[in-house]
């Protein structure tokens, strides 16, 4: 018997024990069903969900189900981003070790999701602090090492002073830590390094072959490869048979230069402050400045010059050097040449150091200077100053230098229960980790204290997931199978990080003939932010919602509901308490609208043929039907296919049930509600899907279908007139309202010319005939 009220902390629980036991979503690979592979961002484990969180995995979890009811064989995993600096901070904090606050964390957050009801196969749930795990991602190193792929060299590099540790630039916002929000430093050190450059070309080209991809992203990858052809141009120095290089793009204003700047950073620079402590201390003070290219473009344009000059390549003339805080070593050359007249940077510098500004007047024969594509794309800094991370598989020896650790000696492991410092990394103090034996000479040595960013863990999990149980081998034939990932989803602000990254080491794991294709995600949606009061959810700003509160008081179905409904997935979504009780009272009405129909069942046969109710009822059903499956297969605009399914729930509350014709029908009507509802509240379609007579799980039921056929409806010609004038003649469905007829015929481009700005004074409608419109002047 059905309970008369709608009970989600009943419902929802038992319907979570049933996919637990019957291993509903727990999948093989199979050759009779087309697979497909939805796939979410993985979590940072930091101990609870928000909304963003709900809302990212709402929408992955409706993709999946709704491809598992289309016949595909799917998979939706989920695990854990398990390294990283919040754990070594929140350890640092309670004095205690990462790993114990990490896993404590884990056990959590997987409630939480069970607790929403996701449809995932836990059996293939990694974390990627797990040796077993970061094993092969050293076994992924070595490899790269192999074929020329890594290096290690002294660089200048992005110093975080909160966490003590090197950030990429692309961890660099407006000039800021990403997480720790420091002002980050300049510093020199020695860095591990992946030759990403090696692929820019492929990286760059391959993104106008990526329709599923959303043009946002495609083009912030674009903007950050940022290839450009140029020359090179040497500028050779006064009394020196050394030359200053510089990349230019622009070489027909060659003879327009009047002095070239440098980076603080650059070789000359050091040079000049040899013997110049002025020149010294302005070196310094750049050290420390602001790094991010949208903050040098912003800033107070200073230098100082060198003492130094270069030879003009076309005409001979001295041209000063001066270091200026606008050039950045990690460009280009580290050098620019300088043309007021042309450039407002140049110009702004010049004029305040009172340089000389020129015409540009001669054209330049540009066959003397040899052709370069540049790209502003780096090399990746893969080397963190920190514990909590996996380490990087190699030894360094006195005599032979860096060496990687043999595959057989694989993992390196990370000594657990450590106590993290703020003063850098444990891994430093640890005899233990430190001991090791050079692989080459055999003598003693010490291990690489280095870990990796944890980008890299999240670069290619994606495709542990598809064989995580493999001891052997960091992948095998099922990543042929699963990959690449059909449908990713996940925030915008990992566009030139984390997903450039993942399509770099897709292509190394390609090249290493381990994954299929060229690309690892085939479809990418990007979903919006969650907002409250007009403002991104935050602690700091003290406007969080917790999702565990919501899901206690109205259930998890609601909040799903909510989360899908009130916004489209790409847009931002505005907190709204109003929206949730409202999301909660329509599944309310649809329970109890199964309810009434079950206790008021009709007897005798079914009539033949339909009549006027019958036909419109089925109408509505098909039309539905084809309206929601395009919303989420073509569109994926879960909010308007949800406001698709009120609307045939707000017609099955007016609809008279008199035979059972109409009991058939009605009883129609709700298998399909419940059927389209169930990517979205998979837990009370379970219950009335069950209730409404059937066995199976609504989960695995096949998506309905629709009948064009039955959505056609016969058609009549309506004249719309104008203050007594024809203006339009219309084409009206049978059926429609007046209301609906009154705005297709505002709606019309002829009669509008006539209506726009003006007074309506009445509309009158003569049924099948006329449309009368009396408008004032």
């Amino acid at each position: 018997m059905m309970n008369p009220h709608y009970q989600p902390e009943h419902i929802e629980p038992a319907a979570q024990a049933y996919w637990d036991t019957h291993k509903t979503f727990h999948v093989k690979e199979e050759s009779d069903r087309p697979k497909f592979y939805c796939l979410s961002m993985l979590p940072y484990p930091s101990g609870h969900l928000h909304m963003g969180h709900v809302r990212n995995y709402t929408i992955g979890d409706v993709i999946a189900r709704f491809e598992r009811m289309n016949g595909k064989n799917v998979l939706q995993p989920m695990g854990w981003d398990a390294f990283g600096l919040p754990a070594e901070n929140a350890a640092i904090k309670n004095g205690s070790a990462p790993s114990q606050w990490t896993y404590e964390n884990i056990a959590h957050m997987r409630a939480q999701l069970q607790k929403l009801g996701f449809a995932y196969d836990w059996s293939r749930e990694l974390a990627t602090c797990d040796p077993d795990y970061y094993r092969w991602e050293q076994w992924l190193f070595l490899q790269m090492y192999k074929k020329g792929l890594v290096y290690k060299k002294s660089t200048l590099v992005n110093w975080d002073p909160v966490d003590q540790t090197v950030l990429a630039n692309e961890q660099v916002i407006n000039g800021r830590g990403w997480r720790s929000d420091a002002l980050v430093e300049l510093r020199e050190i020695p860095q591990w390094f992946f030759k990403i450059t090696d692929y820019a070309e492929e990286l760059l080209t391959e993104l106008s072959q990526m329709p599923g991809w959303p043009e946002q992203v495609r083009t912030m990858q674009k903007n950050w490869i940022g290839r450009s052809v140029g020359s090179r141009v040497f500028f050779k120095l006064q009394n020196s048979e050394a030359s200053l290089e510089v990349y230019t793009t622009r070489l027909d204003t060659l003879s327009g230069v009047t002095y070239l700047a440098i980076a603080a950073q650059h070789p000359l620079a050091h040079l000049a402050s040899e013997n110049n402590s002025t020149v010294k201390a302005f070196i310094d003070e750049c050290t420390h400045g602001k790094t991010a290219e949208a903050d040098v473009a912003q800033m107070e344009k200073r230098g100082i010059f060198t003492g130094l000059y270069a030879h003009h390549p076309a005409t001979d003339e001295l041209l000063p050097i001066w270091i200026a805080n606008f050039v950045l070593m990690n460009y280009g050359t580290g050098a620019v040449m300088a043309v007021p007249i042309q450039d407002e940077r140049d110009a702004e510098f010049a004029a305040k150091y009172h340089l000389p500004v020129k015409e540009i007047t001669d054209a330049v024969d540009e066959s003397k200077f040899e052709k370069q594509v540049n790209y502003r794309l780096r090399d990746w800094g893969i080397s963190r100053q920190r514990y909590w991370g996996a380490p990087i598989p190699m030894i360094n020896c006195e005599t032979c230098g860096p060496q990687p650790v043999n595959e057989n000696d694989l993992p390196v492991i990370l000594p657990q229960g450590l106590v993290p410092s703020e003063k850098g990394s444990v891994l430093k103090d640890h005899a233990e980790f430190l001991k090791a034996t050079c692989p080459n000479c055999g003598k003693t040595a010490t291990r690489e204290t280095d870990t990796f960013d944890t980008f890299m863990e999240s670069s290619w999990y994606f495709a542990r997931y598809t064989c995580p149980d493999q001891d052997r081998k960091i992948l095998d034939e099922r990543a042929l199978y699963w990959l690449p990932v059909d449908y990713y989803v996940g925030g915008i602000e990992h566009a030139v990080m984390h997903l450039l990254y993942s399509r770099f080491i897709y292509k190394v794991l390609r090249d290493l003939k381990l994954v299929p294709g060229d690309e690892p995600f085939t479809n990418l949606l990007t979903q919006g932010m969650v907002l409250k009061d007009g403002a991104k959810m935050s602690k700091s700003k003290g406007n969080t919602v917790d999702p565990n509160v919501l899901i206690n008081t109205y259930g998890a179905d609601t909040v799903r509901l909510f989360s899908m409904f009130a916004a489209p997935p790409e847009l931002s979504l505005e907190w709204n308490e109003a929206g949730v009780e409202g999301a909660s009272r329509y599944l309310k009405r649809l329970y109890k609208l199964v309810h009434t129909h079950l206790q008021n069942p009709s007897s005798g046969e079914k009539a033949n043929d339909l009549d006027a109710q019958q036909q419109e009822l089925r109408y509505q059903i098909h039309f539905t039907i084809k309206k929601v499956t395009e919303d989420v297969a073509l569109r994926k605009t879960f909010n308007t296919a949800i406001a698709s399914i009120m609307e045939l729930t707000n017609f099955l509350h007016k609809y008279t049930v008199n035979n059972a014709s109409d009991y058939a029908l009605m009883q129609r009507a709700l298998e399909s509600i419940v059927l389209l509802l169930a990517p979205i509240t998979p837990h009370v379609c379970h219950y009335l899907w069950q209730m409404l007579g059937h066995e199976d799980a609504v989960a695995l039921h096949p998506w309905p279908a629709f009948d064009n056929s039955f959505i056609s409806r016969a058609q009549y010609e309506l004249v719309v007139q104008v203050n007594g004038k024809v203006r339009a003649k219309l084409q009206i469905a049978e059926g429609t309202d007046d209301e609906t007829i009154k705005q297709q015929a505002l709606a019309d481009n002829n009669v509008d010319k006539y209506v726009a700005g003006k007074d309506i004074k009445k509309m009158i409608i003569v049924p099948k005939r006329l449309v009368s419109i009396v408008v004032g002047e």
